[in-house]
């Protein structure tokens, strides 16, 4: 019986450790998705001199994330500032195309502060900052 409940007790501790150990792991691949995305933004950018219209004009349209959710773009260029994503001061984080992951509860709305978007994983500062938005601080 002292047995069962010392494996019950390390269980308990684990599975909060594993979960976490597990969403950690998604964020960084969809930090690594968004910087490689981003790059082939940057690449046809400099053939085309202006922003792709669509993420399938650099073949990544069907790419998911980690949560199984396809990475959003907006093309600013084209969208306007009013679809941009902004920061707290309510001022858009990118200046020519905005790219993101919905994150865990696969949820997003353009102002970073609101709480369905605290859990996005953002390129901001034009591809200088990519991470959560909760940590984004201009």
């Amino acid at each position: 019986m002292i047995a069962i409940a010392i494996i019950v007790v390390a269980a308990a501790i684990a599975l909060p450790s594993y979960s976490s150990y597990q969403e950690r792991a998604k964020i960084s691949q969809a930090i690594t998705d968004i910087g490689a995305i981003n790059t082939k933004l940057r690449l046809y950018m400099v053939d085309n001199t202006f922003s792709p219209p669509s993420l399938a004009a650099i073949g990544e349209s069907g790419k998911r994330d980690p949560w199984g959710s396809p990475y959003q773009y907006t093309n600013l260029e084209t969208a306007g500032i009013a679809k941009a994503r902004k920061n707290k001061n309510l001022v858009p984080i990118n200046s020519d195309f905005d790219l993101w992951s919905n994150g865990k509860d696969g949820l997003s709305k353009l102002p970073l502060t609101t709480k369905v978007s605290r859990d996005d994983v953002i390129l901001a500062n034009d591809g200088r900052f990519i991470g959560l938005a909760s940590t984004y601080d201009p």
